[in-house]
């Protein structure tokens, strides 16, 4: 295993690139069909011949949950390669948001995946790269820039990979007494923070698990409530006898800002949080709680006071041997804005509010 094989793999995928992805009972020549180009697809592909690998939300979406290759929810969808496919159509093939502009496409022929492991962990690689779900399939001899296997999307993905690589006092306007610890891992560029607030003094502290949240943190969007989470979380901590706030690079519940941009396109069109993740091809929330487990593992945390309204985090915490002892609600407000977007966290995901 090794995960700077699938770091390098991710950076050519973020560059429009081919890769090569293995399983165990092949390998998969494949092209992201967000930022293919009429070039870079014919290079890849010269006798126009490559399939469309999806992800089964988008094939129910492309009606093509009836026919037996595509049936399966959770397996990876292929569609035959049809002459009027070009890189702008296979784009509008992938991305729920184009629907609209876009409504007459098909019909699609389903076909039997390929080494139905590489496929899936395609479908995660692209994830894990911000990008849409969507591959052309190529031969086996397909050029390609970078190759990886299952296992080292695996080993990427590791939370016990990251380290703490620099801390420092940094007073805020929560409080003076605080320190900025910064994390990161080899292979994963982005950089994870605690912001301890107060002196240690044995007893479990209050501890706050945010997501990164662009539009919310800093630029004031009203269409969540991550911002005002932040400083409403940095304000309870404050005024315990000490406490941690844990500051994840999980934009937008994993996915990603551009694809968290998609979400908010299709939430414009009428759809909710939930199935605007899951039409996109992405999970409902697609966070990675043992990043903050290992976090504060390597604080030295053991035991906390958990500061959330959402017992998903409760539930992600302790899997990873982090003690809650006790949940403490966060409320805060809503706006004419993001009342739908709260409604739908505590309809069907399940937040206290």
């Amino acid at each position: 295993m090794d995960g700077r094989a699938a770091a390098r793999a991710i950076d050519a995928l973020r560059r429009g690139w081919p890769v090569r992805l293995a399983g165990k009972a092949g390998a998969l020549a494949l092209l992201p069909v967000e930022g293919a180009t009429p070039e870079t697809l014919a290079a890849f592909d010269p006798d126009g011949s490559a399939a469309l690998l999806l992800s089964a939300a988008r094939g129910v979406t492309l009606k093509l949950a009836n026919q037996r290759e595509a049936a399966d929810p959770e397996a990876p969808v292929l569609i035959a390669r049809e002459r009027w496919i070009d890189a702008p159509a296979a784009m509008a093939i992938a991305d729920p948001v184009l629907d609209l502009a876009t409504p007459f496409k098909g019909p699609f022929r389903a076909l039997p995946v390929p080494h139905a492991d590489a496929a899936g962990a395609a479908l995660n690689l692209a994830r894990l790269a911000g990008l849409l779900p969507a591959y052309f399939v190529g031969d086996a001899d397909a050029p390609t820039e970078a190759q990886c296997t299952v296992a080292d999307i695996a080993a990427y993905a590791d939370p016990h990979r990251l380290a703490i690589a620099a801390r420092a006092r940094l007073p805020v306007a929560a409080s003076v007494e605080a320190e900025i610890v910064a994390f990161r891992s080899v292979e994963d560029p982005r950089e994870h923070v605690a912001l301890v607030l107060g002196e240690r003094d044995g007893t479990p502290p209050v501890v706050r698990l945010h997501s990164e949240c662009l539009t919310g943190d800093v630029l004031g969007s009203l269409k969540c409530d991550c911002g005002p989470q932040l400083h409403g979380a940095l304000h309870e901590i404050a005024h315990a006898r000490w406490g941690v706030l844990l500051y994840l690079r999980q934009e937008g519940r994993g996915i990603g800002l551009i694809n968290k941009l998609r979400a908010y396109e299709l939430q414009d069109q009428g759809f909710d949080t939930v199935d605007a993740n899951t039409r996109l091809g992405f999970a409902i929330d697609a966070r990675d709680f043992g990043v903050a487990a290992r976090m504060l593992h390597l604080l030295g945390i053991g035991e906390v006071r958990l500061l959330t309204n959402n017992p998903a985090k409760v539930a992600g915490l302790e899997a990873q041997g982090i003690r809650v002892i006790e949940r403490l609600p966060l409320a805060l407000p809503s706006n004419p804005h993001n009342e739908r977007y709260l409604a739908t966290k505590r309809d069907r995901t399940g937040h206290d509010l």
